[in-house]
């Protein structure tokens, strides 16, 4: 991944976050937000089904419907 976006996810720029998985969706979000400042949060649903298009400046936090993380966060 990091050779496909490498402004936002190059070398010393952090691309996943695995360690966000039970946390909060806002809490992940703003920690994304703060470690990787080339690139924009989104906080979906777990459930929503979003194209399957490459977007090197977007991550999505999928959260269910208690607003928990439930998937690896990472930019794409």
């Amino acid at each position: 991944m990091s050779d496909i976006c490498e402004d936002t996810a190059g070398e010393g720029m952090k691309s996943s976050w695995p360690e966000l998985v039970g946390r909060r969706g806002e809490e992940a979000k703003e920690i994304i937000d703060r470690e990787n400042t080339k690139v924009t949060a989104k906080i979906i649903s777990e459930n929503a089904i979003v194209l399957a298009v490459f977007v090197c400046d977007r991550v999505y936090v999928r959260v269910n419907d208690n607003g928990i993380v439930t998937q690896t966060p990472s930019v794409g």
